[in-house]
């Protein structure tokens, strides 16, 4: 999820240096949603593991 996260970063930044505005907008945007839903997911994750006892790796 963070690679996709990463590959519309780079779109919107190759979108914005040949100025397309709307799609750097976009992508930018994409990018941004899929960065959060990793960070609410790995926070889950890391919670879920703490409460199972394992220890962190």
């Amino acid at each position: 999820m963070l690679g996709w996260a990463l590959t519309f970063l780079v779109i919107a930044l190759i979108a914005a240096v040949f100025g397309f505005g709307g799609i750097a907008s976009a992508s930018a945007g994409i990018a941004q949603i899929i960065f959060v839903v990793f960070l609410i997911l790995f926070a889950i994750a890391m919670v879920a593991r703490a409460l199972r006892g394992k220890p962190p790796v």
